[in-house]
């Protein structure tokens, strides 16, 4: 286990794997110190400033322990960088339902740089959401190290091996309060064989709401609707609806 203490930041604490995971929030509970959790870090711009003495780096834990592309399942350490998991997945033209959105760049950060165990954390789904539900709609199973730092599983490999209270359905979304994940096995889908994004200029919001409502209900499957309307990077560009 790496473990860094630079005057000038926050002490960071990176275990290899799940035992040392133990080893570092054992030694925390011993000491009264509290914890931090990030992968890539792309998501601590999300709400008010976390204030933790130590810095848990997960990024550490990263790797594929299982991929079965023939029953769309695929088992991932928690660190693993999603641009990781979605390059295996493209070799066999399959994709994570809830298209996992990229949020670097929109907190000053670098892109491509988020990780599973932060999308399952934080249950950020992206525009495929409408049509292909949330992220802990595909989560199967988890393991991680609870806040007393003992290790757990929780679901299983498909889902008519869930039995019991849905852990894994409470963990995602939880952003890291109740447990440090190490690793999740998700349901997978085929891709699609082709999709285009169609943009519609100029309409002001009850004009695109309707749009938006009539696209919805076409017989084709409209996998994201969303309509920038006040709010925009250029003041001055129009309103831009897309499909």
């Amino acid at each position: 286990m790496h473990v860094t203490d630079d005057r000038t930041t926050q002490p960071r604490v990176s275990p290899r794997d799940a035992a040392e995971l133990v080893d570092a929030v054992a030694d925390a509970n011993r000491h009264g110190r509290t914890f931090e959790l990030v992968g890539g870090g792309t998501k601590r711009g999300f709400g008010e400033p976390v204030h933790a003495h130590t810095l848990l780096d997960l990024s550490g834990l990263s790797g594929i322990d299982f991929y079965e592309p023939e029953e769309l399942v695929i088992k991932v350490r928690a660190g693993t960088p999603i641009e990781v998991v979605r390059a295996a997945l493209a070799e066999h033209r399959q994709q994570l339902a809830f298209e996992p959105p990229d949020y670097g760049a929109l907190f000053g950060g670098a892109p491509a740089r988020g990780t599973i165990g932060g999308i399952v954390a934080c249950n950020l789904a992206g525009p495929r959401r409408v049509l292909s539900g949330a992220v802990r709609d595909a989560v199967l199973g988890v393991e991680g190290v609870s806040g007393r730092g003992e290790t757990f599983k929780a679901g299983g490999r498909t889902v008519k091996n869930v039995t019991g209270y849905d852990v894994p359905r409470l963990l995602t979304g939880s952003f890291g309060t109740l447990a440090a994940l190490t690793a999740v096995t998700l349901k997978l889908q085929p891709a699609w064989p082709d999709e285009c994004t169609l943009l519609v200029d100029g309409l002001d919001d009850g004009a695109a709401t309707g749009l938006l409502a009539d696209a919805l209900r076409l017989p084709f499957e409209v996998s994201g609707a969303a309509h920038v309307g006040g709010v925009r990077r250029d003041p001055s560009a129009a309103p831009t609806t897309a499909l």
